[in-house]
């Protein structure tokens, strides 16, 4: 459980669970915070960031990203609401190890890529930045997700990596281990915003939730959906597949709150502490 700052306190509150994504304020984890219950939503920015912000029964939450470079510490969430009204909200964010990985690719390319190849890569980079940096100004926004692909999970979100004794960013995502060709289905309402085929994560899918939620699917062997489809819970998005740098068919499933990759698995139905503002209307 994480330790949250003074002004706020834990409160087990087991009607918001199926609504809210868990919160674990760590690195790479999730904030849920307490807003108000004013009678319109209030806006709230996490450093330059605007940050989602749903309602239930009658209370506002900012629902937060954490990077996982985030350090231990207080931060603080600003506020703005309807009637002027402004605040500084301060929240905790506590430490977490992540274990290590390490894997053997055999295609020397996707670990030490020639310059043809870094080419492609920065332009995937710009297409992915810009698919994942998205907010769209939407009232409702579905944060409890279902799993988008049957099958255990074969590699977690935030190991540290290393390809062929290589260090290489963190994983950003969670793998879903499944045979090719088996159905990749959409774990929440959005709208198909970008697809395509790109150097290291293959044939994938990015579906914006609105205000900052997005998913990603990478690796796929066959892509069912275009961009500006509009999809629903369990719709058919493509196959699993082992396009891209991989060592074996699977699914790579990532999602960014607010422009940062957090663990998809605190967006999966669980009971959760909530960290509540003893100043309800603040």
């Amino acid at each position: 459980m994480n330790r949250i700052a003074l002004l706020f306190f834990i409160a087990i509150i087991p009607a918001l669970a199926q609504a809210l994504p868990q919160a674990e304020a760590v690195p790479g984890g999730v904030a849920v915070v307490a807003l108000g219950t004013d009678t319109q939503a209030p806006r709230a920015d996490y450093g330059n960031k605007r940050v989602l912000v749903t309602q239930e029964q009658g209370q506002w939450y900012a629902v937060v990203g954490l990077a996982l470079g985030t350090k231990p510490g207080t931060y603080n969430l600003t506020v703005k609401h309807t009637d002027g009204r402004r605040a500084q909200l301060p929240f905790t964010v506590t430490d977490k190890e992540y274990e290590t990985q390490r894997l053997v690719i055999k295609d020397k390319r996707k670990v030490e890529p020639n310059a043809k190849d870094m080419e492609r890569i920065n332009a995937d980079s710009v297409r992915i930045k810009k698919a994942l940096s998205q907010f769209s100004d939407q009232q409702s926004v579905v944060t409890n997700f279902s799993w988008p692909a049957d099958g255990p999970t074969s590699s977690p979100f935030g190991l540290r990596r290393f390809f062929n004794d290589q260090p290489r960013n963190p994983h950003s995502g969670l793998d879903i281990a499944a045979p090719e060709g088996a159905d990749i289905r959409a774990p929440a309402p959005g709208r198909v915003t970008d697809t395509g085929d790109f150097f290291f994560n293959g044939n994938t899918v990015f579906i914006d939730h609105g205000q900052g939620l997005i998913t990603m699917y990478c690796h796929m062997s066959r892509i069912d959906v275009k961009p500006g489809d509009l999809v629903q819970t369990g719709d058919l998005l493509g196959a699993i597949g082992k396009t891209g740098r991989v060592t074996g068919p699977h699914l790579h499933w990532g999602v960014s709150l607010n422009d940062t990759r957090v663990d998809p698995l605190l967006f999966l139905p669980a009971k959760t502490p909530i960290a509540n503002s003893p100043n309800k209307n603040q």
